[in-house]
């Protein structure tokens, strides 16, 4: 995998896993759950799904070559961007009337 397509990779899955805690109503998509999911827990599951895009990304950048160091900014601004990928499934969840 070239190194272009490994980064827009991340991206595409950085873009998906962002909304999906906001489009599902499953924990990770994966497990039912008995009572409708809160925000608290949609957030925690963001977290999650930042920290497994990001050693998806570390493990690519690793196979491409050395892993460049990062400081605090680098995690500040790939969070930030992270929860700006969120934002469509979050307007769609909480800001939208659904009709019931």
């Amino acid at each position: 995998m070239t190194q272009t397509a490994s980064v827009w990779l991340v991206v595409l899955l950085a873009i998906l896993a962002a909304n999906l805690p906001f489009i599902s109503n499953r924990l990770f998509a994966v497990y039912a759950l008995k009572a409708p999911k809160n925000l608290a827990v949609r957030l925690g599951e963001l977290v999650v799904w930042y920290f497994l895009v990001g050693a998806l990304g570390l493990y690519l950048e690793q196979r491409a070559g050395q892993i460049a160091p990062q400081g605090w900014e680098f995690y500040a601004i790939t969070g930030t961007l992270f929860i700006t990928f969120a934002f469509p499934g979050f307007t769609w969840r909480y800001l939208f009337k659904h009709r019931t």
